[in-house]
């Protein structure tokens, strides 16, 4: 499973630092269709996240997410023969579907094969082979972009394409993990309808929002508020990077239970308060101490970073019953992708073109959420219609 979470990730390492030069350059479009379509997309991929998550409850998982990494392949191929933005939209619309269907498949795989006193710390595992697998992919992406060739671009894509139909060899090598018949899971309805669930993953979703802050908040940040180069860019991203190789499997400990996914999510809610109120202090400092204190808000940060992607998804297993961990782990996809879409432009707002005031008031948010948490997940467990609802 780590080859294979290896390999896929450098197709998407690649894919996602080459995209949109290839779009622009070689397929011709404009910047404002790629956003206009990558938006789109993105909305309609967060239509496939509960129904696959429960199709690899009701079947193997291990097949079920080879077969969706063949599909993710050919569609990645697709990119090569697009030449309008009608073909390109359909291309990414069935980009969107897949990825957005195969978090949750992946999911209840690693749950499948870990088992559940391991799975927790299996997450976090794929999560640091991952991060490994990413800064390859862009790293072969940089060859590609300085070349600046029509081969190279098509080498780029051809690449990412690859690497999803290895990963789906790779896969079929695990033993196959068929699904009793006698318990089917429930409903994507029923799993939307779970409320108190839902309650719990929006407040993960919402402490999840940090993401946003180091994709895209912080380079413009840098760039615009503060006084530091313009490389301290890298360096907040490659010091991310190498401690969530390092830490991301120690600091995965604690997250066995949900009662426990809940506290790491209130330590976590801490730290990224903390961090961000450095990050904020970044933009009235003089050159060396903005240097020095983005480094130091990274190291911060990365922890939170840690303890909230972990508590998030053992949250998910810790509130989902056996027979739908794929359902439910769809059900907290689709929140975080919907906090996602809508928080990326507020925070924008907020950040970079808002007050400095705007720091302070999302770090209030985050400890707010992280606090209530605990309370949030006491009672989702409480009302839990399934056994072993204490988990």
């Amino acid at each position: 499973m780590a080859g294979a979470t290896l390999v896929n990730t450098v197709g998407t390492g690649l894919w996602s630092a080459g995209a949109a030069v290839f779009l622009t350059r070689n397929v011709g479009l404009s910047a404002a269709e790629v956003g206009l379509g990558l938006g789109a997309a993105g909305l309609a991929g967060l239509t496939a996240s509960v129904p696959l998550g429960r199709l690899a409850d009701r079947r193997d998982p291990r097949t079920v997410r080879a077969v969706l990494q063949v599909m993710q392949g050919c569609v990645a191929c697709a990119y090569l023969f697009i030449g309008s933005f009608p073909a390109f939209l359909l291309v990414a619309v069935l980009d969107a579907l897949l990825v957005s269907g195969n978090l949750p498949v992946r999911a209840a795989l690693i749950s499948a094969v870990a088992g559940p006193t391991t799975r927790v710390r299996a997450f976090a595992a794929m999560r640091a082979v991952a991060n490994i697998g990413i800064s390859t992919g862009a790293g072969l992406a940089a060859v590609a972009l300085l070349a600046d060739t029509r081969l190279g671009y098509l080498l780029l894509v051809g690449g990412n394409a690859l690497t999803y139909l290895i990963s789906a060899g790779l896969l079929m090598l695990l033993p196959s993990m068929p699904r009793a018949a006698a318990a089917p899971p429930p409903s994507a309805r029923g799993v939307l309808r779970d409320w108190r669930f839902l309650l719990v993953s929006a407040a993960a979703a919402v402490l999840g929002l940090h993401q946003v802050l180091l994709a895209l908040v912080l380079p413009l940040w840098i760039v615009g508020r503060t006084s530091a180069p313009a490389v301290m860019i890298s360096v907040v991203l490659l010091t991310n990077t190498a401690l969530t190789v390092l830490l991301a499997v120690r600091l995965s400990t604690g997250a066995e239970s949900a009662f426990g996914a809940a506290r790491m999510l209130r330590r976590a809610s801490w730290l990224l308060a903390v961090a961000l109120l450095l990050y904020a202090a970044t933009g009235t400092v003089g050159t060396a101490a903005a240097v020095i204190l983005l480094v130091g808000a990274t190291l911060v940060f990365t922890l939170g970073d840690l303890l909230q992607s972990t508590g998030s998804a053992a949250l998910a297993y810790g509130l989902a019953s056996t027979e739908a961990v794929g359902a439910y782990q769809g059900g907290h996809q689709l929140i975080a992708d919907l906090v996602q879409a809508g928080g990326t432009t507020l925070l924008v707002l907020l950040l970079i073109d808002g007050p400095s005031a705007g720091w302070l008031l999302l770090a209030g948010v985050f400890v707010l959420t992280g606090l209530a948490t605990p309370a949030l997940t006491a009672r989702a467990l409480r009302t839990a219609t399934w056994s072993g609802g204490a988990g």
